[in-house]
């Protein structure tokens, strides 16, 4: 029996959840009615599956949402917090970021970037990168944001795809005290890139940075540039961002995500799951280039005219105590993170929190990955001093918005340690067996979305037919969301882990084939298969086996080294594996199919079931006593 916790805001708003199961359709016109639209839609949903258009006909703008509405009451509050690696800070008001964003809109109108161009932007954690994705959806250019950590290799495919005309980036980012030399990386991702017209680059570093032709300097853009820009109005689903997620295919899948649908949800489940009054100072510390900072750092808070902080560096720089610093310092109501950053700060102890005023948090939330018990009753305990309700939230880049959660602002149900508790009003959320008939209580199935809902994609960019395949063709007319789950016999939902190829490390999704294809790209590698083992900071962290072409003649030590580094520079540091082990062969059907699921299992010691097409035994055999070998060195570490 889990735990069960009866702690809450004291809110409750029965008739919400009562009219979205009476008539969703009708629920969602109601929320998006909360929003302000230039011209009113004629159809809430045109639903042909599996695609969908909300509020069709509806014209809007994003950036006017967040920014002009607020205006009249709310000019001279705080919007942006900002606080950087090395401690300085700057507050931006709504004033300050409407100007600064209509300013930079009009610089990409002076390039001539105009409505239904794309954008890429490659900056680190400051504010010129929340104005730089208002800018563009001021004037209806659909921005990319790439996490500042990926490599040139990873930057080049996903400017590639977008066909992006102008990259926006810096001459470098801060990151544990070092500088990060982005210029760098965007000059080499866009060799021979013909169809970039412009790299603007912000000077955040200083650095001496060598600049080309296409170069622009940010500054020299806004001296002169005109403080007003009349915002575009936008059809519902003109797209606003593509944002690329990893997928059980080598390619990054480029997820397209609309306006009206997209800004209904977040306003509503930024206000359900936050209670978020005027007086709340909003802490998110996902890095923006992931889509929770581009739904709950940049659109959702200013939706809701909030203020909330904004922090550049790492968690846990210069020490564990950098969180609960800027916490005090600036007296966060609302905490939202990973559970990969709470292992990591249990893992220092309870002084450092403790020596710190966290009194005026009230409430708690998690995101990225399903929270463990032990951590949950950590952070209720230690961070929230019991008093905090936890909200654990699981949605997608998909979903563009949280999908399950619990919902402090409008009602008050009892949490469970680890679970997510029931979906939000206007979605229907089932766990169904291969077959897609629903499972009994406690019964591990797959999680699927059985209706429409505003935020989710649209498509995904340049690729109908993969929309449909990858989350449309498991079960007929439901999102197959790729997880596994359960459900208990309160209606609670427990996320279990993904049910498909795709790693999940600290929060972050990597898809196996594009780090498989990477480790193969190395000359000496003939095969190879990686699969996640649990860690207790990452949640998951990576166990890469390969195949050596035959006759090397290489220490492994430094083969390990090498394809480490390549991986580093093709894909990103975060894809890096704990380990690699060199074996003769490696798990396959006699199809030639290697059998993951086999890996996966053997990693988590589970007992190895039917095994009748595997080609060759003795590869498991080999593999187990590798992993047996691992675990004694791991536990031979925590002793």
């Amino acid at each position: 029996m889990a735990d069960v916790f009866k702690i809450g805001l004291g809110n409750d708003y029965p008739e919400i959840r009562e009219n979205s199961v009476s008539d969703f359709i009708s629920f969602w016109e109601e929320q998006a009615k909360k929003l302000s639209w230039f011209s009113p839609w004629n159809k809430t949903l045109e639903w042909s599956p599996p695609f969908a258009r909300w509020f069709e006909g509806g014209l809007i703008n994003a950036s006017y949402n967040a920014l002009d509405v607020h205006q009249n009451n709310k000019a001279e509050k705080p919007a942006i917090i900002w606080e950087g690696e090395s401690g300085e800070s700057k507050i931006l008001t709504y004033k300050d970021l409407w100007v600064e964003v209509q300013k930079f809109a009009n610089v990409l109108k002076s390039l001539g970037i105009k409505k239904g161009d794309r954008v890429t932007i490659y900056l680190p954690m400051v504010p010129e990168l929340p104005i730089s994705m208002l800018a563009c959806s001021r004037i209806g250019v659909t921005h990319t944001v790439v996490f500042s950590g990926f490599s040139s290799a990873s930057l080049r495919g996903r400017i590639e795809d977008s066909k992006s005309k102008i990259v926006i980036t810096s001459d470098g980012g801060y990151r544990r005290g070092k500088i990060v030399k982005l210029k760098e990386v965007v000059d080499e991702a866009i060799q021979n890139l013909e169809f970039i017209e412009h790299v603007i680059v912000l000077e955040r570093t200083k650095e001496p940075i060598e600049l080309s032709s296409k170069d622009l300097i940010w500054s020299d853009l806004m001296k002169d540039s005109s403080e007003t820009c009349e915002p575009e109005k936008l059809e519902s689903t003109h797209p606003l961002y593509i944002l690329y997620t990893s997928g059980t295919t080598g390619k990054p899948k480029g997820v397209l995500h609309g306006t009206g649908g997209y800004l209904t949800h977040l306003n509503s489940t930024f206000g359900w799951a936050f209670d978020i009054k005027d007086s709340d100072v909003f802490f998110c510390t996902a890095d923006i280039g992931w889509v929770t900072g581009h739904s709950y750092v940049v659109y959702g808070p200013l939706l809701h005219g909030a203020t909330e902080i904004m922090y550049e560096g790492a968690p846990d720089y210069p020490d564990p105590s950098r969180m609960w610093s800027i916490i005090q310092k600036y007296k966060a109501t609302i905490f939202y993170t990973t559970p990969t950053a709470l292992r990591m700060f249990m893992k220092f102890g309870d002084d450092i929190p403790n020596s710190f005023d966290l009194s005026t948090i009230r409430l708690l939330g998690t995101v990225g990955e399903p929270i463990n018990p032990e951590v949950w009753k950590w952070y209720f305990r230690t961070i929230g001093k019991e008093k905090c309700p936890i909200i654990d939230t699981w949605w997608q880049t998909e979903t563009g918005g949280m999908l399950i959660s619990a919902l402090p602002g409008i009602e008050t149900i009892p949490l469970k340690p680890g679970s997510g508790t029931r979906p939000i009003p206007g979605v229907t959320i089932s766990v169904v067996d291969e077959n897609g008939d629903e499972v009994s209580p406690n019964t591990k199935g797959y999680l699927i979305i059985k209706k429409p809902w505003p935020g989710m994609l649209l498509t995904l960019w340049g690729d109908d037919e993969k929309y449909k395949n990858a989350y449309w063709s498991k079960f007929q007319n439901s999102y197959y969301s790729g997880d596994y789950a359960k459900i208990d016999e309160d209606g609670y939902f427990w996320l279990l882990g993904r049910a498909d190829d795709v790693l999940k490390v600290a929060g972050h999704r990597i898809g196996t084939a594009e780090l498989e294809s990477c480790i193969v790209s190395h000359d000496d590698v003939a095969e190879a298969a990686v699969c996640g083992i649990p860690d207790e900071v990452k949640g998951e962290v990576i166990i890469a086996f390969a195949v050596l072409v035959e006759d090397v003649e290489k220490n492994s030590s430094l083969l390990e080294k090498e394809i480490f580094e390549k991986i580093r520079n093709d894909i990103g540091a975060i894809a890096t594996p704990k380990q690699i082990y060199f074996v003769s062969k490696l798990p396959k059907t006699r199809s030639g199919k290697i059998m993951r699921r086999l890996l996966k299992t053997i990693a988590n010691n589970e007992t190895i079931g039917d095994v009748s097409t595997l080609d060759d035994g003795t590869a498991v055999t080999e593999i187990q006593s590798m992993f047996q070998e691992l675990q004694k060195s791991i536990k031979g570490k925590n002793n």
